[in-house]
């Protein structure tokens, strides 16, 4: 039998410049540990506010890669 098998996990990126710089950091950073990452989707963005102003942008991401034989 052929075919592919994938595991998908739930990372959060943070960056205090924007949401696709927090995305990016969450990806590389996962780059480095898990091998052949397919598709990252976007769940939710959300901002951590202090004294009213916007001091980290997060991005919430589901990874999916498959698994290596």
């Amino acid at each position: 039998m052929s075919g592919s098998v994938y595991k998908v996990i739930d990372l959060i990126g943070t960056s205090t410049n924007s949401w696709e710089e927090a995305a990016n950091n969450a990806i590389e950073k996962a780059g480095k540990s898990v091998r052949d990452i397919r598709i990252a989707e976007v769940k939710k963005f959300d901002i951590k506010v202090e004294d009213g102003k916007p001091l980290v942008f997060r991005t919430n991401l589901r990874l999916s890669f498959k698994y290596q034989d």
